[in-house]
Parts: C-alpha cells; structure tokens; sequence
C-alpha cells in the first residue's frame, strides 16, 4: 500500500487568493511581497488540492527510523514467516538509510545511534548481508566502541533475547500481574500514556514466558567483548531512586520463582483479554506498529495460530504500514496521520481562500465527520462520566482518540460551508465536551489522558527509551485554547485557566516547548496564535517577547528552522537549524497573529517561501521536524512541508481567519456564567473564581520554566 495518494484533481482557484482581502485593506503591504506571496499560495493550494483522496481524506507518508524496518523483519523470522520479497524490499530500504561511518540515525543529519544501528545491523544479517561486508564491518566496529549491545535499550536487547543473542535473565522483570494493579495504585497500567501501556502489556506476557527462538548465526561481532557480553555496571547511589527501583527489578527477579503458576496463567489470559479487547477494526492495535507487533508476539505465545481470526487481521494491518518505492525497497511507517492531515489541510486550504463550500473541503468535512470516535475508551478510566466526542490520529482507533486532533478537527470543520450544518454543530458540540472534560488538574490538557504525570514510570528499568506518560503540554493545550475561542468560550473558566497555565509555561527567552514537534518554534507557533485568538492583544509582554525570540533566531536565509538536538541541548540549539518549510510556516503563523504583518521578518520569511517552493506547488524537506519522543522518537511527516507553508501563506494574503471573534475576545470583557451553555452547547463549568481575565501580570508566572519540570517529571 502506498501511504501517499493522487487523488482527485484540483479545481480553479476564486479570486480571492490574489489578492489581499477586504480586512486587510487598511495595513500598507509591498505590492511585490504579496504577489509573490499570492502567487506560491496558488501554487501550493493546486498541489495539495491534487493529493486529496477520493474520499476525501489526505495522508502524507510518515517516516520515522530503520528500527521499524528492522524489527518487521526479525517479527516475521521470529513467527516463522519471512519471505524472500519482503526481505530484499526491506533490506533495500536499510541499507540506503545507512551513514558513511556506518551507523544509522533516527533523523536527518543526527548523530549515530547504537540502538538503532544494532538492529538495522541484525536485520541485514538475516538479509544475507555478510558480516565482513565493508558496510557490515563499519557499523559492527562502531557498536562495540560504543558499548556494544550491552549499551543499548532494553527494547533493542528483548529483540535479541527472542533468538537467543541476549539472556532473558539479564533484562529487566516485567510481571505479567501488572494487569491486576488498581488504577488507583502506583505503577498500574493506566500510570502509562496510551502508547506505553499498549507496549507494555504484551510485553509482560512476553517477559513471562521468556521464549527463545534458534538463532540463524551468532552475533559476536556485536560484544566488546563476547566471553562477558553484559558485564557488570556500577549500581546508583543508595539513596537515589534509581537504586530503589534497581532493588525492586532484583526483587521481582527473585519472585519470578516463588509465583503460582495458576496465579501467573491468570494473569496472562487478563493480559491477552486486555489486549484482543484493544484491537481496532483493522486488526492494528492504537493504530501504531509496535503495539502491534509485541500484541502478535504475546498471542502467539498464549497458542493464538497464525490463522486465528485476531491474528490474522494482526498480520494484515502491518502490511498496511509498508510503503513500496519506486526502487523496490519497502519502508515501514509507525503510523498514518489521515486524520491529523485532512484537518491540517483543509485549515490550510480554507486560509488559502478556498471557498468554503468548495466540493473537495466538503468531501473532506464528511470524512472527518465520520471519523468522530462516538465509544468509550481507556481514557474513560480517569472520566468515566464523561460522553465520547473526539478523533484520533490514525484511521481506525476508537480506544485512544486524541485531544490534539480533536481541537484541530474542530477548527477545520468551523471552515467549511457543510449541507448538513446540524451535523456540524452536533458533532462539534461533541467534541469540545469532550475536549474540555479531558482537562488536566493545573489547566493544561495532554495528548491522550488526564493528569498522566506520575514520575515513577519514568524510574522503572525497563523505560530506558522515549517518553512513557503524557503529562500536559504547551502545544496541545494551545490548540484546545484556540478551539475554545473560536467556539466562543474565550471567557469560560476553563479557557482562562489554560491561558495562565500557558503564559507560567513560556521560556526566559520568550517561546515555548514543543512536545509533539520541533520544538520551540512549534511550540511557539501554536501558543501564539492561540493566546491571540483567545483575546491576548498582541501589545501583551508575553507575545511581544515571543515575537523578539522569532525574529532573533531568523536565518540569514530568511527562513526557519530548528534541529531536534534542542531537546538535549537547548540553549545552543534552541530555534537553530537549517530552514525548513514546515517551521517557517510555524513562525510566520505566530509573527502574523501578533500583528508583525508589516515587519521585514515575515517579509523575509515568505520570500523564503516562495524562492524555495518547486515548480509543481510543493517544497521538499528532508528534516524531521515532528516528534513520537522529544529526541528519542522523530518523525518526518511528509504533508507538513505542504500545510504548514500554505496556512502562513493564506493568513498573509487574506488575513487571520475568526479575526472577528479574537477581538471580541479581549480579557475582562466578558465572563462564563456558571453552568450557562456556550455556542457549542457546552455548559460552563464551576469555579468562577477563575473566570477572571489574564493580564500582564501573568506572564512568566513561573521561574522554573517547562524544561526544569519536564527534567524532574523524568526523573532526572
């Protein structure tokens, strides 16, 4: 299946986005920049018109690293299933992926990394690449000076440990009765974020039945030394959490040998109910790869045959991520984003002047409206009260539909003219329930889950690799708070509490963290305009420092960027980076809704735009500039390059979309009275103590700044 589609093709675009509109009339634009700019929109509006799916939806490919590659290959050895085609096409993919020092990174330009390098190594091994390859030689000399396969993730080591390359042993205990913990005890399943839980669970009965599959050839290219492949590490100091939990994982070791084996099958069928009861539609579970895979493994483990019904469809949806090119070689996404671009696409478009009843937004809106997630799912076990409404990412994943997408898909349908406009507003009515029932305790709003903040996961051995709880962050909150406004709710409490929650969040520097992309200009891109839509008037000393930090980290170049070391090392890389379509399109967004339309700096940034876009309407970028793990985990999702640009471009041109209602939205003007429906429906929640508005004397509330909580939220 090929992730990107032509679909049906565009249509003639109305005059409106050549020219500056009627709200724009007032503010004196170079005739030259808004040409040009004129003239990439309707060029990028033709492009992203053309990639529309018949049905109505848009997805981008979603790349991401080899280790998805890698462990589809050693899923399919392991099940006993590889096949000739799938190896090559794979293999072909790798290989091109692999870095003149002989590593393999999980982004564009990064550094090598170990864990990604070994498996990327092993699956080219079982693609009959051979050892004293030159390419094979240079990784397997780099991995064992950087520690070998003692030195890598857990993950990377439970992989190895299926074939007999690592010892069970010597990896950290996960007890399958995990799934019995009570979600109001420490370390239950629900202390997670959905990502990590639905891992985490098969793996238990993985780690339970610690299964060894024969090796094809050893491995001891990969050891420092293979006569002591794990040798010991000094453990943490005694006082330290690190060593508690190091303690507890002996403990458990312990343990292992002293459980019933009737409590131990118990909880291993609770597991595998848990988890067939997870499984989507489509057979995938969480609409992400590794869930999938460690549920298949887990199934498999229990007696599930291959031609089992569940496993079956298991199987078929990982063929569904595969991506051929024209090469031949296979790419695997982690995921698919339909839901997540159609909506981005459609507020792009309908930025660009799109009329809003036209034929391709309404396919759209139809879509999207049939994609609303209307059952309970695991985030019902923090608000089991509270009515479904929302959307996921993926195409089908009705157990974890996110708040993120569903404040975005909210903001997109508010675009378009739809036939059915009861529909609409039902619908939306839905969702911003829903949205404003899954607030977190401080005001702010998560990805997934309400109040995921538990610093103890972070601490368990086995989370050695990515992020493991969804605590609240600046992005997603930002997109809530914009929703709300647009709906009117601007005044609510709820609202007022997430604009402090986001004013205390903003860093010395004036921006903001970006959680789920890179990294301070998306988080910077998102809270700007949100604040702005919500009634902060730009002249507030928050958005005038946001709009000194864009304009100080502006390349040469006229553009954007930032690279994903501003994760690890902030203060040198902190809006730094090689400019990209995707992240000039975030600070244009942010520098546009601060009224900054006459400075040099947008002026600068969309001659960018428009010098760089190709001749077809698109821009290419190679950079990851999306995020699964701030670091860990990135993503390059391949419509960003083209939403992102066009929303700034159209914003530019024709002015800020809902600009009415952002200035009706001034702080004070108005208040939520106390249980009173909004325009959406939603009624106004108590607490009218936090119904006031949010003056200056808000901003940077807080000295300890988002990266200070976010290091203690993980333990560091």
């Amino acid at each position: 299946m090929t992730a990107t589609t032509d679909g049906s093709t565009g249509a003639a675009l109305p005059s409106r986005v050549t020219a500056a509109s009627e709200n724009d009339t007032d503010i004196p634009v170079a005739a030259g920049a808004s040409d040009i700019a004129a003239g990439a929109m309707r060029r990028a509006t033709e492009f992203l018109l053309s990639r529309q799916d018949a049905e109505g939806w848009w997805k981008g490919d979603l790349e991401t690293n080899v280790t998805m590659d890698a462990e589809d290959l050693l899923l399919r050895q392991f099940l006993g299933i590889l096949d000739e085609e799938t190896t090559h096409a794979a293999a072909l993919f790798i290989r091109g992926e692999q870095r003149e020092d002989g590593t393999w990174a999980t982004f564009h330009g990064g550094p090598g990394e170990l864990s990604t390098t070994i498996e990327a190594y092993v699956a080219l091994r079982l693609a009959g690449d051979p050892p004293d390859a030159p390419h094979m030689a240079r990784a397997s000399a780099w991995v064992r000076e950087h520690g070998g396969v003692a030195a890598s993730r857990v993950f990377t080591r439970i992989w190895l440990a299926l074939f007999g390359w690592w010892k069970w042993e010597d990896l950290p205990e996960l007890p399958p009765e995990l799934i019995w913990f009570p979600s109001w005890m420490p370390l239950n399943i629900y202390d997670f974020g959905c990502w990590a839980r639905q891992t985490i669970v098969p793996l238990t009965i993985v780690s339970a039945k610690r299964p060894v599959r024969p090796a094809p050839f050893p491995l001891d290219e990969l050891h420092t030394d293979p006569d002591r492949p794990n040798p010991p590490v000094p453990l943490a100091p005694a006082a330290s959490w690190d060593s508690a939990f190091q303690r507890l994982d002996k403990v458990l070791h312990a343990l292992r040998r002293a459980v019933p084996p009737g409590l131990r099958r118990a909880a291993m069928h609770t597991a595998a109910r848990w988890i067939i009861e997870r499984q989507e539609n489509d057979g995938c579970w969480g609409g992400i790869q590794p869930p999938a895979v460690y549920s298949i493994i887990a199934l498999h483990l229990l007696g599930y045959d291959l031609n089992h019904p569940v496993m079956r469809a298991g199987l078929q949806s990982l063929d569904r991520f595969a991506v051929w090119r024209e090469d031949g070689a296979r790419m695997i996404e982690a995921c698919q984003s339909p839901v997540w671009d159609t909506c981005l696409a459609t507020i792009a478009l309908a930025d660009a002047g799109l009329p809003a009843d036209h034929p391709q937004l309404v396919r759209a809106a139809d879509w999207m409206l049939g994609e609303q997630v209307v059952r309970p799912g695991d985030w019902s076990v923090r608000r089991p009260g509270l009515p479904p409404g929302g959307w996921a990412f993926e195409f089908h994943n009705d157990n974890y539909p996110d708040i993120d997408d569903t404040a975005e898909v909210v903001l997109a349908l508010r675009r378009v003219k739809h036939h059915d406009p009861e529909r609409v507003d039902n619908a939306v009515g839905r969702g911003v329930r829903w949205n404003l029932g899954m607030q977190s305790r401080n005001g702010a709003w998560g990805a997934f889950d309400v109040d995921n903040t538990s610093a103890f996961p972070n601490r368990l051995p086995f989370c050695d690799f990515g992020e493991v709880i969804d605590p609240p962050s600046a992005d997603v909150t930002a997109h809530v708070v914009e929703m709300l406004a647009v709906e009117g709710l601007a005044h609510d409490p709820r609202t007022r509490r997430g604009i402090r929650w986001l004013l205390a969040e903003q860093e010395p520097e004036g921006s903001w963290f970006g959680r789920w992309g890179v990294n301070y200009l998306y988080g910077t891109g998102s809270v700007v305009p949100a604040l702005v839509a919500a009634g902060i008037p730009g002249s507030h000393p928050a958005i005038r420092r946001a709009v000194a930090w864009l304009e100080s980290v502006q390349n040469d170049d006229g553009g954007w960027g930032e690279d994903l070391r501003s994760y690890r090392h902030a203060r040198e890389w902190s809006g730094r980076g090689a400019s990209t379509a995707s992240q000039t399109g975030w600070a244009l967004m942010a520098l546009l809704a601060a009224g900054e339309k006459e400075s040099r700096a947008v002026e600068r940034g969309i001659e960018w735009l428009a010098a760089t876009q190709r001749e077809d309407g698109s821009w290419d970028e190679p950079y990851f500039t999306g995020t699964g793990f701030p670091w860990d985990f990135s993503i390059n999702y391949h419509l960003y390059r083209q939403v992102f640009p066009l929303t700034a471009l159209g914003r530019y041109v024709n002015g800020e979309p809902f600009a009415e209602k952002s200035a009706a939205a001034q702080p004070g003007a108005d208040t939520a009275s106390e249980g009173a429906p909004g325009p959406s429906g939603v009624a106004g929640s108590s607490g009218a103590s936090d119904a006031s508005g949010v003056g200056a004397s808000d901003a940077g509330a807080s000295n300890a700044g988002p990266k200070q909580r976010l290091a203690e939220a993980k333990g560091s």
